[in-house]
């Protein structure tokens, strides 16, 4: 049954009442400068950084960061239209009738909890110790599974999933229940539920389909 709009819902609908192609284009922003930064961060992690870079060796690095940031907004907005597709249809197996524009537009605001882990790593190596290895640079998810165990004896097909469980995935997921609430106007309870039987599932499917698969 259909709860009327109660405070949570209709607070929400405010905070995100705004134009969502400018605010895509300031994410895609926010996202390629940080990594930017923390890309040249982590290529100064690595000795004789100014001697290698002088010769070039770092060549195919440039490229493939590039293509990388040339990728960025592309992959964004891959990933707001499968979590938004897993998350309605997992609302229209329960019954719950949903918009999917509405469902992807807060998806992509709801992005913007994963700008402060990047931002937390550029703050935290901005002024990286000279004991800190190109690795501990690269691999450094702050908040995360990973950086509570010995990263040394990790297996590298644990490092990516462990990276992704991390406070922030909490958040986000916690977020989506409160955003699946305000546009289909169920319960918290049953919008719970939706967003666990289809996003988080998945991705833990996910997550456990890359270890299997994973060849070092």
């Amino acid at each position: 049954m259909t709860i009327p709009s109660n405070s949570i819902s209709q607070r929400i609908q405010d905070a995100i009442d705004f134009d969502k192609r400018l605010f895509f284009l300031i994410l895609v922003i926010l996202f390629l400068l940080i990594r930017y930064v923390t890309n040249d961060l982590i290529l100064q992690s690595i000795p004789g950084y100014e001697q290698l870079e002088t010769e070039g060796s770092f060549t195919i690095f440039h490229i493939f960061n590039a293509l990388n940031y040339l990728w960025t907004p592309f992959a964004l907005l891959w990933k707001f239209t499968v979590i938004a597709f897993v998350i309605w249809t997992g609302g229209f197996a329960f019954g719950y009738k949903t918009s999917f524009v509405k469902l992807w537009q807060f998806i992509l605001v709801a992005e913007v909890i994963f700008v402060f882990p990047e931002l937390i790593k550029l703050l935290y190596f901005i002024q990286p110790s000279d004991s800190n290895t190109y690795m501990e640079v690269k691999n450094f998810y702050p908040l995360s599974l990973f950086n509570l165990v010995d990263q040394d004896s990790i297996a590298a097909k644990y490092i990516y999933p462990l990276q992704t469980i991390n406070l922030f995935e909490l958040l986000y997921i916690y977020i989506l229940i409160l955003g699946f609430h305000t546009i289909s106007r169920r319960s918290i309870s049953e919008s719970t539920i939706v967003v666990l039987f289809s996003y988080v599932f998945c991705l833990l499917l996910w997550l456990g389909f890359y270890i299997m698969v994973y060849k070092s």
